[in-house]
């Protein structure tokens, strides 16, 4: 398997650091911008809100799989626990969202970089993916990130990259 804790350690920080970099070259006007409208209106100020939340729930849902335990309950409503912890960080300063992001990337490497190969392999219930192995969560990790990014390049007119 090419997909390794380590190699997905390094992953998480490699897009990590591409985050970190994409976020420092917002303009203050550009943190208020609105990217998406359906449901409720998320500006990328939100966005930033969620993946720090993201971070830290996913970090949270692979120790609870990696411990034993079945992962998210069934009738989780994701939606509803975005529109939460979004709300909760809306008082967070976009410097201080974007050291907790960071915080929260560094506590997600760290714990893939204590599991081991087997451990890739165990299963639970994602909100989103369903029962997927710790795997594949881990690379929705980097990749959720990759996705909001591209809407906000997007949403800004500027090149998606």
């Amino acid at each position: 398997m090419t997909e390794t804790p380590a190699f997905l350690a390094g992953r998480l920080r490699s897009e990590g650091e591409k985050t970190l970099e994409f976020l420092h070259n917002l303009t203050p006007d550009e943190w208020e911008s609105p990217v998406y409208s359906d449901g409720a209106t998320w500006s990328i100020r939100d966005i930033i809100a969620h993946f720090v939340s993201a971070e830290i729930g996913m970090r949270r849902l692979v120790e609870n799989i990696l411990s034993g335990g079945p992962g998210s309950p069934q009738d989780f409503d994701l939606d509803a626990y975005n529109q939460r912890k979004v709300a909760a960080l809306k008082a967070v300063s976009p410097n201080d969202l974007i050291a907790q992001f960071w915080q929260e990337r560094g506590n997600c490497i760290a714990l893939v970089e204590q599991i081991s190969p087997d451990d890739l392999e165990k299963s639970g219930r994602h909100p989103w993916l369903g029962i997927v192995p710790v795997l594949e969560i881990i690379k929705l990790l980097y990749r959720h990130n990759q996705i909001h990014q591209r809407d906000i390049r997007k949403s800004l007119g500027t090149p998606i990259t």
